[in-house]
């Protein structure tokens, strides 16, 4: 503080420069006390010509004392003004710092906070010197009564000191498994799901296959046991298992293999060349995977992800609702034949003994597995017949399909009931109904031949009756509204027909015979889209280019179904010419 004051005084203008007292803005009547302001006298030059001496040079020598008089004077009035613009600033500043320093401390909380202090002080003082008058007078009758019972005393400890020895021994043997029977609570962890990248998806992808191979290894092995892939090995497994099964030794037979499995399995990790399989090990091309991969290429891969996995859903789907159907009394007739072998089950378990009952059971499944799957797979229709099992399992329904036999049977008596209501209203007198029927069925199938001007034969094929939706692209057209055309493909017995969605009339209509057809192929209409397109090209001798029908979302099923009926169509004629 004092170093600030030092500067404040010794830094600034020089005192003749400072303001006047009474023009400064922090001189009042307050700080500068009861002094009132020092007015300077002011000498004009009458008064100087009123001072001469008209003795001459005295004269002069007295008016030169007045001014140096009057100099002194006012520089005692300057330094005066200085020191109390000095004061006045130092007071200022230090009250600043007594407010800065209140703010900071907090006198008065201090204060407080030391009275509490030596509150406390004072009450524990007071309770320290009660504690102290209390084992005082407790020490005492203590040693008035320990003086006849020293002897119970240390027998006392010496028990308490053998219980503590037990304790801690007990404690450090089995301790921490005492600690691991402590309920805590259960800690929820949420895992993180990955982002979507196509790098990941193809590792999961070959992971997931690797760790399927075993499976399916073992699968495709029994598969060929069962169908005799090699006469040799199945005869001797045929053998071994019905011998096992007719001594008791399934089971252990079965925990052999098992060991032997590992076994093998251990001498393959330390590596040795051993291999035991009834079907011939394909080795499979192992693709690297990619560093970068292009737009197209990951839509291309996620497309198909997505196709098997749909696929594998769908099977597993099936499995499990023709499971919940089978139990659920959705096909009566099948249930109650399980029905019928579970009651049959549970009786022969209650009056049988167990040996006999699972000597029943391996042999069975012996002669099924090795001889009666065998010629059931030879003979299809010998399996549809007389195969149980599989007969139910596939007479089991779906979801779905229990849904399109609702839609179906709704559907078929609605249609029945609207035909028997026009067939009664629109009949006329003396008009058989049957005739009829025939006249109205007549007239809502020659809609078709009407639009595309065909012969009655000429019918939508049973694969394409409601058509597919496309867009014809006619690149031989110039104009946009014949370049493109949106409508519905047909394939009749003869023809390709499509029917656009804005003719007012026939012409704007497509009919293309089967026999003109030159060549007929897939098409990708813009290559820059990933996959192999959505479009069947088409070429005909009246075209210089062949005709686009594209956006097709059944592409590949319209493709098979036109290019079979155009391959059976020229076979035909082909045949006739010849």
């Amino acid at each position: 503080m004092l170093k600030r004051l030092d500067k404040i005084r010794f830094r600034g203008q020089k005192r003749d420069e400072f303001l006047d007292l009474a023009e400064s803005p922090n001189a009042s009547d307050t700080e500068c006390g009861d002094e009132n302001p020092v007015k300077i006298p002011r000498t004009s030059l009458k008064d100087t010509e009123e001072l001469k001496d008209p003795a001459g040079s005295g004269t002069i020598v007295m008016a030169s004392g007045v001014a140096e008089y009057s100099r002194t004077e006012s520089d005692r009035l300057n330094e005066v003004k200085g020191h109390l613009e000095i004061a006045l600033l130092e007071k200022h500043f230090l009250q600043e710092e007594l407010r800065k320093l209140r703010e900071e401390t907090n006198i008065e909380t201090l204060k407080q906070e030391l009275e509490k202090e030596r509150q406390r002080r004072t009450e524990l003082e007071q309770k320290i010197t009660e504690i102290a008058k209390t084992r005082t007078d407790e020490s005492a009758t203590q040693q008035l009564s320990k003086q006849p019972s020293q002897t119970n005393g240390a027998d006392k400890q010496r028990s308490k000191t053998m219980c503590y020895r037990v304790q801690k021994w007990f404690y450090d043997k089995f301790g921490e498994y005492i600690e691991d029977f402590r309920f805590q609570p259960e800690e929820c962890t949420v895992e993180t799901e990955e982002p979507l990248s196509a790098r990941r998806l193809t590792e999961n992808m070959r992971r997931l296959k690797r760790g399927a191979k075993p499976v399916t290894n073992f699968i495709k092995n029994l598969s060929a046991l069962s169908d005799w892939h090699s006469v040799y090995t199945s005869a001797i497994a045929f053998i071994i298992y019905m011998n096992a099964v007719w001594h008791g030794w399934a089971i252990p037979m079965f925990l052999f293999l098992a060991i032997l499995r590992l076994s093998l399995n251990y001498l393959i990790a330390r590596g040795w060349r051993i291999q035991w399989s009834i079907v011939p090990q394909v080795s499979e091309t192992i693709e690297l995977p990619k560093e970068d991969l292009t737009v197209s290429e990951k839509f291309q891969l996620v497309l198909d992800v997505a196709q098997k996995a749909q696929n594998l859903f769908g099977k597993m789907a099936d499995i499990l609702e023709k499971i919940k159907n089978l139990f659920m009394w959705v096909q009566p007739e099948i249930t109650q034949k399980l029905y019928i072998c579970l009651w049959a089950a549970f009786v022969a378990s209650c009056f049988f003994p167990y040996k006999t009952i699972g000597l029943c059971m391996g042999l069975y499944a012996g002669i099924k597995f090795f001889l009666i799957d065998f010629i059931f797979k030879r003979c299809p229709r010998l399996r549809a017949k007389y195969d149980t099992p599989y007969i139910i399992w596939t007479s089991l329904p779906t979801d779905p399909q229990l849904k399109e036999r609702t839609n179906a049977t709704s559907s078929r008596r609605i249609q029945t009931v609207y035909s028997r209501g026009n067939l009664a209203s629109s009949a006329p007198q003396g008009v058989n109904r049957d005739e009829e029927t025939g006249r109205f069925h007549s007239t809502k199938k020659s809609s078709f031949q009407e639009i595309f001007s065909l012969a009655e034969a000429e019918r939508p094929l049973p694969a394409c009756e409601t058509g597919w939706r496309c867009c014809l692209i006619n690149r031989d057209r110039k104009m946009p509204t014949d370049y493109i055309r949106n409508g519905i493909l047909y394939v009749t017995e003869n023809y390709l027909c499509f029917e656009s969605s804005r003719s007012g009339s026939s012409k704007r209509n497509k009919v293309i015979k089967l026999t003109d057809i030159t060549d007929i192929q897939k098409y990708k209409v813009l290559s820059v889209l990933p996959g192999s397109g959505m479009g069947i090209a088409v070429s005909t001798p009246s075209t210089q280019k062949p005709l686009v029908f594209g956006a097709m979302v059944h592409r590949d099923e319209a493709f098979e179904t036109i290019f079979s009926q155009y391959v059976k169509i020229t076979s035909a004629v082909t045949n006739s010419d010849t």
